[in-house]
């Protein structure tokens, strides 16, 4: 009888480590809080904050997908607090970073790498952060939930072609509840709060004029990255074509937010990709004029380029293949 009692909590023991890999949250969030320019407020209120976020990020199910906890996706969330505008509100600045594994290697791309300047916000210690996607319910939990589906979004869409639409029409539905709300703090929600906001991230990503945005970012990463492992001439012609689509958009759209924000999470990879020293010297050539194009404040760094020997990341080969265990049947197959 003992033997049978033990046998079937092995079982259950299994079946609940399964359970837990198959249906783990989304992303693996860290988050920073940093307080330079504190005069009154406890420095100890924000790092109840801190883990209140994390909370808050992780432990929430975003999506009806399931993933293994190893599959999560790895972010970041760097807040600054610039000022102290009353005991519970605050000014701040928002760094927001998104990564994913690629195929075969034990190299991470950034897949999203954005500043955020205008975070105004309230916050009570000890107070549950409450989000409700059909609802605007806090500044706070709008601002990060928004960062939330944009991470998603870019995760999907480098899997499969226009994979994070869903994502993206949460995300513009935070900006609209936001616009609507009697007490949303923040400037960057509105079409009148400059070029270079939430409102017009997400416009780019599901307007018409930048499909084709869409379509690279796909590209780069599906046919570029994850094929360098096997075929790193394919994989590099792949990111080529590519750029030569990402040109064209910002021709075709010139001095928007979109394609800016592809080339900030970008730019270091592709120079450490094309100044590898077995890369044609034709390759490199059209790389770096394509480049100086799209990114011209940066023509200083993709010089790089031109001189041989940097090693490249993503064609690194080792480290653990690319999980293939994953629920991809919304779009990230």
């Amino acid at each position: 009888m003992k033997n049978i009692f033990s046998t079937l909590s092995i079982i259950g023991l299994l079946l609940l480590t399964l359970c837990n890999r198959v249906n783990a949250q989304e992303l693996n969030a860290q988050v920073i809080v940093q307080t330079p320019k504190l005069n009154t407020v406890d420095p100890k209120i924000f790092r109840t904050l801190e883990q209140d976020l994390k909370e808050f990020i992780n432990n929430r199910k975003w999506t009806d997908d399931a993933f293994a906890l190893e599959e999560r996706i790895e972010c970041s969330f760097l807040i600054n607090i610039t000022d102290e505008l009353s005991p519970t509100r605050f000014r701040a600045q928002a760094i927001i970073q998104s990564s994913r594994p690629v195929y075969n290697s034990n190299y991470n791309t950034i897949l999203f790498n954005h500043q955020d300047k205008t975070w105004d916000f309230e916050y009570l210690e000890y107070t549950p952060l409450e989000f409700n996607e059909n609802a605007y319910l806090s500044e706070l939990t709008s601002l990060v939930a928004y960062y939330v589906y944009i991470i998603l979004g870019m995760d999907y869409d480098s899997f499969s072609p226009k994979g994070g639409e869903a994502h993206f029409l949460q995300a513009q539905t935070i900006v609209e509840q936001a616009q609507n709300a009697p007490r949303a703090y923040s400037k960057g929600w509105n079409i009148s709060d400059g070029t270079r906001n939430r409102y017009f991230l997400v416009e780019n990503l599901l307007s018409t004029k930048f499909k084709d945005l869409r379509q690279v970012h796909y590209n780069y990463h599906r046919n570029g990255l994850d094929q360098m492992y096997d075929e790193a001439g394919k994989g590099r012609k792949a990111i080529s074509n590519s750029l030569s689509m990402l040109d064209n958009v910002n021709r075709q759209n010139p001095n928007t937010m979109a394609p800016e924000v592809f080339m900030n999470g970008k730019s270091e990879e592709l120079i450490k990709l094309f100044a590898d020293k077995k890369v044609p010297s034709r390759e490199r050539a059209t790389a770096y004029g394509l480049l100086v194009k799209i990114d011209p404040s940066n023509v200083k760094q993709y010089g790089k380029i031109n001189k041989v020997g940097v090693q490249s990341g993503p064609s690194a080969k080792g480290g653990p293949a690319f999980p293939t265990g994953r629920n991809f049947n919304k779009g990230r197959n």
